[in-house]
């Protein structure tokens, strides 16, 4: 009877297949959204003189941009249901409950009803502000909920960039919406160096992500987990050295070649700023460790089944620019996930009260007085 109790409550706080397989599909339609939708589909404009000359090359883009505009109905779906089978959650059973639910609750759910509402009547000026102002006072609630259940430091220093970070841009677009709004036509107070320093950390927290959830101590005793380690670090430092020279060598090398290599450097920005809001005024090597510590630590959190690796996943891949509503969605259920993570893995959540162990006498060896 006990037995069969215990996987009634266990069954009813498992978060099920609906949410363990909604979130993989998530992670994926996100995925190639951004690769098909906000990426391709600004490299077809960039490349329009070559689609028009070639017609198998406009044909290419306009296929790939269509079934990138079918995912990003798809990942908006998706990021809804997950939302609200966790709303639901949190409304149901302790395991998945936070400390700051009575403001995060009703705070998600008004941002999905305005998310809704946007849908049918498009949003004036006002309306964009008061969406922007809900997210972040949202995110606020996450961001301390987090803090308040990870003690580790570099946890704490990676949401903590990411969220000063994503505040860089919430005041660069509100702000400049609100001058909008009552036509000033002068520059808000420092709308540009609160958008350059929110990039700067947001790129900081794709490093440090790296730190937080995906790196090995090199002083572990392991020798094998020691040798991957020094080997990951000294090959990592060597590329991001020559990345961060490569300019100054080839322009020493090669001064034509460096143009063009400048040139390129200018479309790729140009690319990512019109699909995830990244300018590359920073050093293109810094860019290119985030993205390699970011997707090392996604790969490894994914393959093991954490949650936070999904979380992480879709908080990058929204980008630094929130234009569209389900991108600003996107984060705030990677900061959910993160939360919920510490309680168990993807398939199965932790119970908040472990049973403790039970005392077994050692049996004595044979011959050996009792």
């Amino acid at each position: 009877m006990i037995e069969a109790l215990e996987k009634k409550m266990e069954a009813l706080d498992s978060p099920g297949l609906l949410f363990e397989w909604g979130v993989k599909c998530l992670l994926c339609a996100a995925f190639f959204e951004l690769i098909l939708y906000r990426l391709v589909s600004r490299l077809g404009m960039h490349l329009s003189k070559l689609a028009a000359k070639y017609e198998a090359v406009r044909i290419g883009f306009q296929t790939l941009s269509s079934l990138g505009f079918l995912l990003l109905n798809l990942t908006a779906i998706l990021v809804f249901l997950i939302l609200g089978i966790v709303l639901v959650q949190k409304f149901r059973t302790r395991i998945w409950a936070g400390n700051w639910d009575k403001f995060v609750m009703p705070l998600t759910a008004l941002l999905l009803v305005c998310t809704i509402g946007f849908l049918f009547f498009p949003p004036a000026m006002l309306g964009t502000v008061v969406y922007n102002i809900l997210a972040f006072g949202l995110l606020i609630f996450l961001v301390v909920e987090y803090w308040g259940d990870h003690r580790l430091f570099s946890q704490r220093l990676l949401v903590g960039s990411f969220f000063l970070g994503i505040s860089g841009w919430i005041y660069y677009q509100t702000i400049s919406t609100v001058y909008g709004l009552m036509n000033i036509l002068d520059a808000p107070p420092l709308v540009h160096e609160a958008n350059r320093l929110g990039e700067a950390l947001m790129v900081l927290a794709s490093i440090v992500v790296f730190w937080a959830y995906g790196s090995t101590s090199i002083f572990t005793k392991n020798k094998q987990q020691r040798k991957w380690g020094l080997t990951l670090l000294l090959s990592g430092g060597i590329v991001f050295l020559g990345l961060l020279f490569m300019d100054f060598f080839l322009s020493w090398w090669d001064p034509q070649m460096a143009l063009e290599v400048r040139k390129a450097g200018e479309g790729v920005g140009w690319v990512f700023q019109m699909g995830m809001g990244y300018t590359f005024y920073l050093p293109f090597a810094f860019y290119v460790a985030g993205f390699t510590c970011w997707a090392y630590t996604v790969i490894k959190l994914v393959l093991i089944g954490r949650l936070a690796g999904y979380g992480l996943g879709l908080m990058f891949m929204a980008g630094y620019a929130l234009q569209l509503s389900h991108l600003t969605l996107m984060v705030v259920l990677g900061l959910m996930l993160l939360n919920i993570d510490k309680r168990g893995s993807l398939g199965r959540l932790k119970k908040k009260v472990t049973d403790g162990m039970i005392y077994q006498p050692i049996r004595p060896v044979y011959g050996q007085s009792q």
